[in-house]
């Protein structure tokens, strides 16, 4: 005896379902290729962007570093050629030092020191030090040398702690040293001298600190030889707890380069600075420029899940238009087996389906002609029943075709969708917190901010929300998921009978050295039986709509939390709308969570 063949997946499933999973599979393959397509083209677009935004920032550091450097170039050329070289030292030495005084007035944010020494080390004049340090030789001084040895340049020295002079301020300032050669008058006696100005490293890097790379990346400075003039870790390198490429950035010329790093791949974007043989440059890691940061990932997977889902409603759609004179082909089929001759085909669709309605309508009318001697008693029964059959396809088919309709108006909306999509990823994302119990204040207003949007966008504007807080309370440390469910309330029950005036007010800041959030509208209010019924974990209304968690709860975590002396309490009278004030320590939320730490 033969072996039935088993029907595979296709031949027992329906022709709408068929539809429906191929056209689903090829527009996701499509959708696919598209997505990888263009995620490789805004990944290059991105990398290019960021590069040639840090080689724009790296122009304007160095221009900014430039100038910073000419004027204090152009300093020692008015020292040297308007005050020194043309004065006599031993008759004019009080004129020489109030004018070097004048020139030091003027330049002070950026300059330290501004001294004037025979090549024999004595100081001649020093502003505002008075003198050098009892026992000090600047003749040794690797500066001092290398000026007198090489008088025709000027000298940058390394950063430095300037000790040489007598200071009454009783502590010594890291200075970069400019320095050069100058021709000293003393009576009839033209001698070599060295002109020093000492510029306040301070100045310089807080130059540096205001430039941002962006993008994980940052800036740092060497000289020629690639010793470290300012790096933003220089404290870590110098405790040896961090390194840096600067082997690889002595070699470097102006231009941008890709490097391994303690196995990291980095960009790096190379710009000398003038005169002085510097090298500015600016180290951004490989992936500072990828698109694959969590907000991007969630941004991501919420899009294309959208997508998908609009796909699947367009497949269900497109594959109900296909298939519904088919289906309904096969009803009128399924009577006529039946042996309800009298069924009306179906002879609706494309017209092979129509045809197709024809041709076996044709034959239930011949069969029908055949039988009508032996059915005629049946007839009027039969018709009957037809009839009351026919009455219940239409309206079910009518009542279908409604249903569509009304869905499709209702998700016709695609820019309020996506807005809807943004917010919820935002407000599960901080909902989740990776678990955590403690968010910082900004993220707990981000997530409320949220929440109102997409509740306002629901109920048409229904209501307008304010969400005030004070600066210094952003980074302390507040309960998860505290302000939502109040909110929550403010809505369902402050907004559910008003005609658009609903107005909620969420603010933050301190108050007697406590954080405190106030949570107000301007609904229906309650009185104080209501208020105690709330804070007693019992609705005061039979609305079923809430967040499950309650005020009650809220109150209670807090005191569980932060202990009995805080807490919530409302404030509220009918048609006076509702007050609710939260009152949580003033912790920051970085101490909190250091002290969590096991």
């Amino acid at each position: 005896m033969a072996k039935t063949k088993k029907p595979d997946f296709f031949q027992r499933t329906s022709i709408r379902y068929t539809v429906f999973v191929y056209f689903t599979v090829s527009a996701l393959v499509m959708i696919l290729l598209i997505g990888v397509s263009l995620y490789g083209r805004l990944a290059g677009q991105l990398t290019d962007a960021i590069r040639e935004e840090n080689q724009t920032v790296i122009n304007q550091v160095n221009l900014s570093v430039d100038s910073y450097l000419r004027t204090i170039m152009k300093l020692s050329d008015s020292l040297y050629y308007g005050v020194v070289k043309n004065a006599d030292l031993s008759a004019e030495a009080e004129t020489v030092n109030s004018e070097i005084t004048l020139l030091y007035d003027n330049n002070k944010d950026s300059v330290s020191n501004i001294a004037l020494l025979s090549k024999h080390g004595e100081l001649l004049s020093a502003v505002p030090a008075a003198r050098l340090r009892t026992g000090t030789d600047v003749t040794g001084e690797d500066w001092f040398q290398n000026t007198l040895n090489h008088p025709e340049n000027l000298h940058f020295s390394m950063p430095h702690v300037q000790y040489i002079f007598d200071n009454s301020e009783n502590q010594y300032r890291w200075v970069i040293s400019l320095s050069r050669a100058v021709e000293i008058t003393q009576g009839t006696s033209t001698n070599q001298g060295v002109l020093l100005i000492d510029i306040a490293y301070g100045s310089l890097k807080q130059l540096l600190d205001n430039a941002s790379m962006g993008n994980q990346g940052y800036l740092y400075l060497v000289n020629g030889s690639g010793e470290l003039i300012y790096h933003p870790k220089i404290q870590l390198l110098d405790a040896g707890l961090a390194r840096e490429n600067l082997d690889a950035a002595a070699d470097y010329r102006d231009g941008n380069y890709q490097e391994a790093f303690l196995g990291e791949k980095r960009d790096v974007a190379v710009k000398s600075v003038g005169y002085t043989g510097w090298k500015i440059i600016g180290v951004t890691p490989e992936k500072g420029f990828s698109l694959n940061s969590i907000k991007t990932k969630l941004f991501v997977v919420f899009v294309a899940a959208f997508f998908v889902f609009l796909l699947a409603i367009c497949n269900a759609y497109i594959s109900s238009r296909i298939t519904a004179p088919i289906q309904e082909l096969e009803k009128s089929v399924n009577a006529l087996e039946a042996g309800e001759l009298d069924t009306k085909v179906y002879m609706g669709g494309s017209y092979e389906i129509q045809h197709l309605g024809r041709s076996i309508g044709d034959m239930a009318r011949r069969i029908q002609e055949l039988m009508e001697d032996i059915v005629t008693e049946h007839e009027s029964k039969r018709k009957s029943e037809f009839d009351t059959l026919q009455s219940q396809i239409n309206p079910h088919f009518l009542y279908n075709t409604l249903d569509i309709i009304v869905w499709m108006i209702e998700n016709e909306q695609k820019n309020e969708a996506v807005r809807v999509v943004t917010a919820l990823a935002r407000f599960f994302r901080i909902s989740l917190s990776k678990g955590k119990s403690i968010i910082p204040v900004r993220d707990e207003l981000e997530h409320v901010r949220n929440y109102l949007m997409i509740q306002q966008m629901r109920f048409k504007n229904k209501f307008t929300y304010q969400i005030e807080e004070e600066p210094e309370v952003l980074g302390l440390a507040s309960l998860k998921l505290m302000l939502q469910p109040l909110v929550e309330n403010a809505i369902y029950h402050g907004m559910e009978f008003m005609d658009g005036d609903g107005e909620i007010l969420v603010r933050a800041g301190l108050q007697d050295g406590k954080l405190c959030f106030l949570v107000a509208d301007n609904g229906l209010g309650m009185t104080e039986e209501q208020v105690e019924q709330i804070l007693a974990g019992q609705p005061h209304t039979s609305s079923r709509r809430g967040s499950g968690i309650g005020v009650k709860n809220v109150n209670e975590r807090i005191r569980l939390y932060f202990g009995e002396e805080y807490g919530l309490s409302i404030d509220s009278e009918p048609d006076e709308g509702t007050r609710i004030r939260i009152c949580l320590p003033a912790v920051s939320y970085q101490d909190l969570t250091e002290r969590e730490k096991p």
